[in-house]
């Protein structure tokens, strides 16, 4: 293997085009839907209300705002970091999706019913309406806030360094250009603009996955052959019992995190509760959860198994042993760019896949 830093492994003109393209896409879904939001002023007295720009005025159709909740729960860390954990650590993470069934559960019986009849617009208007507290309301909105903005450090981050890997853009300017490009569209454009956008990135990050493991893997012989190396590399585990909370990964500490991380962003998270609160009835809502659990084990299933797929090909050959990368969080664009990188536009897409993952 040639190093990292070749000329092959940057964009080329085509890459750039592809990438640049979903950004364009991305700001014009927000100007369009900020003028249709405009049109309908004059038509409409309650079409510039917060329900209307927060809600879409709670008559979403259901098959946008499923996909804009499965992309909205998934970021450029579930698409690098999944991967990245199968690669190093094995397959013990994915039952985190067990996890994730058992809250969304929860959330149809227990939360979602309770915060959709209040027809509120924000989670935090909950707490001055039981607590009868505007005080308490501002505080919990200040540490929403707060953990919001680490948390955005974390999510800008991964695509960065997938292009910075990949071209000659810094990570700061790589996150100043996502910050702008997504504060604009959805200044713009409300929640219509955040739905529809959400549908064309979550499309995009799909392709762009399935596209780089499926080519990859048919190159090593197909999923047996993946699977066997796997295996060899003892990365396959799904069911370590351990009770120790020292081990990385256990059967009782991924379910654990599946439920927490699934109940924090889909079950007390404003953003998903803006979509499921989007649409006109209660029942609309609840079937969107379990069309949404479906598409969530869709999309990681296949980011574990780029992972494994990526173990496969670098099973002898460790690029961050070898020195030919500096991060393990470089092991998938790695991957692009090493074996899919003669491939006109495949690293862009890989890239603007990544992308859209944050650009929520």
């Amino acid at each position: 293997m040639e190093p990292f830093t070749t000329s092959s492994g940057k964009f080329s003109v085509l890459d750039w085009v592809v990438f640049v393209s979903m950004l364009v896409c991305s700001v014009s879904i927000g100007v369009y839907s900020s003028g249709v939001r405009r049109a309908g002023r004059g038509t409409t007295s309650s079409s510039s209300s917060p329900q209307q720009y927060l809600m879409g005025g709670r008559n979403m159709p259901p098959l946008p705002v499923a996909i804009s909740l499965i992309g909205g729960f998934t970021s450029a860390i579930s698409v690098l970091g999944n991967a990245t954990e199968i690669y190093y650590y094995g397959t013990q993470l994915c039952t985190l999706l067990l996890g994730y069934s058992l809250a969304i559960v929860f959330i149809v019986k227990v939360t979602l019913p309770i915060l959709y009849n209040l027809n509120i617009t924000s989670l935090n208007e909950y707490f001055e309406l039981r607590f009868n507290s505007a005080r308490l309301r501002k505080l919990v909105t200040g540490c929403g806030m707060a953990s919001l903005f680490l948390y955005m450090g974390m999510c800008m981050y991964a695509p960065s360094l997938a292009l910075s890997t990949v071209t000659n853009l810094s990570t700061v300017a790589s996150i100043a250009i996502m910050g702008v490009v997504c504060t604009f569209y959805i200044t713009i454009g409300g929640v219509k603009a955040v739905v529809y956008t959400d549908v064309l990135q979550t499309l995009i990050m799909l392709a762009g996955t399935v596209v780089v493991t499926v080519l990859c893997c048919y190159d090593l012989g197909g999923v047996d052959k993946v699977w066997a190396i796997a295996d060899q590399g003892q990365r396959l585990q799904f069911f370590n019992l351990d009770p120790s909370p020292f081990v990385r990964h256990t059967f009782w500490s991924t379910i654990v995190l599946g439920f927490n991380n699934m109940m924090a962003v889909v079950g007390l998270g404003q953003a998903a509760f803006q979509r499921l609160a989007s649409v006109s009835t209660l029942s609309t809502a609840v079937r969107l959860c379990w069309v949404f659990l479906l598409g969530v084990w869709s999309l990681f299933i296949i980011f574990f198994f780029c992972g494994l797929v990526a173990y496969a090909v670098y099973s002898e050959c460790d690029p961050l042993a070898a020195g030919l990368t500096t991060k393990a969080d470089q092991i998938i664009p790695f991957l692009v760019m090493d074996k899919l990188g003669h491939l006109p536009g495949l690293p862009g897409l890989f890239v603007a896949a990544v992308y859209g993952g944050v650009l929520r």
